[in-house]
């Protein structure tokens, strides 16, 4: 960062969420009789847009939306809502929209960046197995394991977890041209509907002698935009799969099921997938259609760019779901009012059956008013849980009706939940190594304990 240059915490310190949301278009809703101020936006017409509407909250810090049940400050509705901002381009990092726009906001000038040009890829020969040669983990053969030491042993990843997923990893040797030879953990990536043909790796090199780290990418001319690493100890195909697991890389997926497979013996059925960076539409769809009934466990991490993958694959979520839906001439309307990528309970609510309002009209009611209590700081927590389980039971009811009004099957409607390791791990295996290091600590501390007792216990001896 260059001298002089305001840092996050300088916009939220000077700025509140009532200036993003003006500028972003929205205007204080003066007839709402809410104990917080409401902004909502209007049409051409100056009439106000239903269902698009934020709470604020925290003394202008944040704000909520109903539907959504979810709070943002300045920075999470930059970057969730880029297209309300003038500086909004195609392809512009939430990050640099984020400053151009605070900056703005306070009157700052921003530097221009200059533009780098890219050169074009070399074509690179498509992926082919038969270009290395490949050491299989065999669990009933010591002597194969031992080479698969050190790619694990710095990641804290043991044996009963290698034997778990031994099917789905090998070591690959590549030779170049040149006479050299290297070798990876390989990972095999397949495409969802056909896992019978290996269209990449996912590899993972040795650690290096000074402790830097280690080589990691995809083996040249990997199929990256649809290929996946697709594992499961018991063997579960995704269209019998009950949970997928989602992260990205194969070592999270492995370190999550250490940390987990013994509180939960289910997880062996469970299918582990691992994008290998940066998940595409191509891979997630590729999943999900073949996934749909499963619940989505999202496991990324819980840096920046795992936050923006865990919002892309909900979005991919809801237009698959939205796609099984027969559009009927009463459904139209309101499946047209729900924005691409968008939930369906996102819709204009005025375009359901009176039923369907009322019943919504309550659960926004609930909502508003555990909000309003959480937020107070005057509200016994037993309150505030009661109130919030109202309010979650009058959203079911609500979601039940919707599901019918659609003829959406319930297990193809959408089933999520966002997993993340424990703070400040950034990703799963940064969390099993943590824990193990905890560990060793202790049992340190508890040897050093007893070494005086024992010594002791040996002065008194004859």
């Amino acid at each position: 960062m260059r001298e002089g240059e305001l840092t996050y915490d300088d916009f939220l310190r000077r700025l509140n969420i009532q200036d993003v949301l003006i500028d972003a278009g929205y205007h204080l809703n003066r007839r709402d009789g809410l104990r917080y101020p409401s902004y909502v936006r209007l049409d051409s017409e100056g009439r106000r847009i239903r269902n698009d509407k934020f709470i604020v909250t925290q003394q202008g810090k944040c704000c909520f939306k109903p539907q959504q049940q979810k709070s943002y400050n300045i920075i999470s509705f930059i970057k969730e809502h880029p297209h309300f901002f003038a500086e909004y381009r195609a392809g512009v990092s939430s990050d640099r929209l984020v400053n151009l726009v605070c900056n703005r906001l306070l009157n700052q000038p921003v530097a221009d960046r200059d533009t780098r040009i890219i050169q074009p890829k070399r074509e690179v020969k498509p992926f082919d197995m038969a270009d290395y040669d490949i050491h299989q983990f065999n669990p009933q053969d010591r002597a194969t394991q031992k080479k698969f030491y050190p790619f694990f042993k710095h990641r804290g990843i043991d044996l009963y977890t290698q034997y778990a997923f031994h099917r789905n990893f090998c070591l690959a040797t590549k030779h170049r041209e040149d006479g050299m030879k290297y070798t990876n953990l390989a990972f095999p990536l397949t495409v969802p509907k056909d896992t019978g043909q290996v269209v990449g790796l996912e590899e993972r090199g040795r650690p290096r002698m000074d402790g830097s780290g280690s080589y990691k990418g995809k083996a040249e001319g990997s199929n990256s935009s649809q290929g996946l690493w697709i594992a499961s100890p018991a063997k579960t195909t995704l269209t019998e799969a009950k949970h997928i697991y989602w992260f990205e890389s194969a070592y999270d997926a492995m370190a999550y099921y250490q940390l987990h497979q013994a509180n939960d013996k289910d997880l062996r059925k469970a299918v582990f997938i691992s994008t290998g960076g940066n998940p595409t539409v191509e891979q997630m769809r590729g999943v999900l259609t073949l996934s749909l009934p499963a619940k989505q466990h999202i496991c990324f991490d819980t840096d920046l760019a795992g936050i923006e993958f865990a919002k892309n694959l909900q979005q991919e979520m809801y237009r698959v779901v939205r796609s099984t839906i027969e559009e009927t001439p009463e459904r139209k309307p309101y499946l047209d009012s729900v924005t691409d990528g968008k939930n369906l309970d996102e819709g204009d609510i005025d375009l359901l059956p009176d039923a369907l309002r009322s019943s919504y009209g309550k659960y926004e009611s609930a909502w508003e008013e555990a909000m309003s209590m959480r937020s107070s700081g005057l509200c016994h927590p037993d309150d505030i849980r009661e109130q919030t389980d109202i309010m979650n039971g009058n959203y079911k009811e609500f979601r039940e009706g919707l599901r019918e009004f659609l003829g959406l099957d319930r297990e193809n409607d959408t089933s999520f939940v966002r997993e993340q390791p424990t703070y400040p791990s950034k990703d799963w295996n940064e969390q099993l190594l943590a824990e193990q290091k905890q560990e060793e600590t202790v049992d340190e501390t508890q040897a050093r304990e007893q070494s005086p007792e024992e010594e002791q216990q040996t002065h008194f001896r004859r």
